[in-house]
């Protein structure tokens, strides 16, 4: 008899342990989400964020084109950074974003021959291409790059990073004649 009722007491204090731990862990992703999802958050708000790039491309403002995806790894860790950037930079460059995953980009995608992202493109006053980051970039070496793009600096660099997404291929929007697109 008193064993049954020390079950029933170990019993019930787990459950309260168990309410309490369930408590605290979904108050603690309440709490800290920006933490927990921020570049998550923030690549999905990077389309939202982004210029339209034929007007970048004509206000004579140096311009910062990014091709990204928002399940691209590679991406996700360098949104914190490629935010900070556009932070510091906005007021004198124009900050473009453009997912890979919207058909509405193809032209920009083959223009600019994307096979890996993150891509970054930067381009002059004129829209002429100075800069192709491709792959993960450490932050400075974009930074020495829009500052030298701020300074008209001559020179046209490609940086390859083995360290990128390989975009993939999108079949639910292909078209073929019996598709009726």
């Amino acid at each position: 008899m008193q064993s049954e009722g020390r079950e029933q007491l170990l019993n019930t204090n787990l459950k309260v342990i168990i309410v309490l731990l369930i408590t605290v862990l979904i108050i603690s992703l309440v709490l800290f989400r920006n933490l927990f999802f921020k570049s998550t958050y923030l690549i999905k708000s990077f389309g939202e964020l982004s210029m339209e790039p034929e007007l970048a491309f004509k206000n004579n403002k140096p311009t910062f084109l990014e091709f990204y995806a928002e399940w691209c790894e590679v991406c996700k860790e360098m949104a914190p950074e490629v935010s900070a950037l556009k932070e510091k930079y906005e007021k004198d460059v124009n900050f473009v974003f453009l997912n890979v995953d919207n058909q509405k980009w193809g032209n920009y995608i083959l223009k600019f021959g994307v096979n890996g992202i993150p891509q970054v493109n930067l381009f002059d006053r004129e829209s002429n291409l100075k800069s192709t980051f491709i792959g993960k970039q450490d932050d400075s070496t974009i930074r020495k790059a829009l500052a030298d793009l701020e300074k008209e600096v001559e020179s046209k660099e490609e940086i390859f990073n083995p360290e990128f997404s390989t975009i993939k291929v999108n079949k639910n929007n292909e078209i073929n004649p019996r598709s009726h697109g």
